[in-house]
């Protein structure tokens, strides 16, 4: 099968860390599609919330409480489902930096445990990952990551999916499981938890404060709307060829700095209304995702192309659903500032 598009039904969809920001993006993105029904499994941690698929058709959207590395829960939803989106994941630098067991058992073993299931019961696989598998470019190259770009991962984080996405390689040839991977650049919109680069900001100037900056702002992020990510894995779920790598990009690179002073301006603040504070240990300078292959295969195009009208949105987002952030956010400052950031 390797090569081809799969073929199978696809109403039935398992969406794992779907009640987290960027799954739950998908959970929208797919009961948006006719006939499509979805489970979503999710251990419902500090980042996930009920409220982000709450209004979903209940008809439509079943919310399993579970973890994906637990066998017991995993096989009966995977040998229902026509297809597993696996998005669950431990996703934050700073927090793999303090401790990476969450990460090294999420991200391995909870995707070895999908994998085996999937072996099981012959059902379609996707495996969400992302750039930070690769490391990271110099300020100045011309060049952006592809699909054959070699993995140099540099945190905890970035470590354990790397070795995800090599897990779901070596299942797919040795095992011939129908899998297909992408790997994504940074996502921002609605639903993100406070402790993430934009939603920080955002929150912090709502609340009257000054953005917070890493070392100079240097550092060049290649940012796409979550929306967007999720229609680009709805294609590759359709018509992605069985077995292949596609990167998901908007060509949003934009360093920190920048972002920072877009929202400002979003915000009618001052462009020098930020602080710059203790940069992250091993922080990776620039990522860039070359998307022609996602492009030229399944004509996909992100709606999002400007990333200031993308951020104008996703700060009215924050804005108005001030009782959805606010109780995470002195916790996370508080963490914040002991690290001195």
């Amino acid at each position: 099968m390797t090569g081809l598009s799969y073929r199978g039904p696809m109403q039935r969809l398992l969406v794992t860390g779907g009640a987290g920001f960027i799954g739950s993006a998908f959970v929208r993105h797919a009961v948006a599609q006719p006939d499509t029904h979805v489970t979503v499994l999710d251990k419902l941690t500090y980042a996930a919330t009920r409220e982000s698929i709450a209004d979903l058709p209940a008809d439509r959207v079943e919310l399993v409480v579970g973890d994906v590395a637990d066998p017991g829960a995993v096989d009966p939803l995977v040998a229902a489902a026509d297809a597993v989106v696996h998005f669950a994941a431990e996703s934050h630098n700073d927090n793999s930096l303090s401790d990476p067991s969450p990460f090294v058992t999420t991200n391995l073993v909870g995707t070895f445990t999908l994998l085996e299931a999937v072996r099981r019961h012959g059902t379609r696989y996707h495996h969400i990952s992302t750039d930070e598998v690769y490391g990271d470019l110099e300020l100045d190259d011309p060049e952006r990551f592809t699909e054959h770009t070699a993995y140099r991962p540099s945190s905890p984080y970035s470590a354990t999916k790397a070795g995800s996405d090599l897990l779901v390689r070596a299942w797919a040839r040795s095992f011939g499981i129908p899998a297909t991977i992408s790997n994504c650049s940074n996502n921002y919109g609605p639903w993100q938890h406070v402790e993430k680069f934009i939603p920080r900001q955002i929150t912090t100037l709502l609340d009257g404060g000054r953005a917070k900056v890493y070392g100079t702002g240097a550092n060049v992020r290649d940012w796409i709307h979550v929306d967007d990510h999720s229609s680009a894995v709805w294609e590759i779920l359709q018509r992605g060829r069985i077995g292949e790598t596609y990167l998901i990009g908007a060509d949003g690179e934009q360093d920190n700095l920048h972002v920072v002073r877009m929202l400002l301006s979003i915000l009618g603040k001052g462009a020098d209304d930020l602080e710059m504070v203790t940069d992250r240990a091993g922080h990776d300078l620039r990522y860039a995702i070359d998307p022609t292959k996602l492009r030229d295969e399944l004509g996909w195009r992100p709606r999002f192309s400007d990333l200031e009208a993308g951020l104008r949105d996703t700060v009215e987002w924050y804005a108005a659903h001030e009782d959805w952030w606010r109780p995470a956010k002195a916790e996370t400052e508080a963490a914040y500032a002991a690290r001195g950031q």
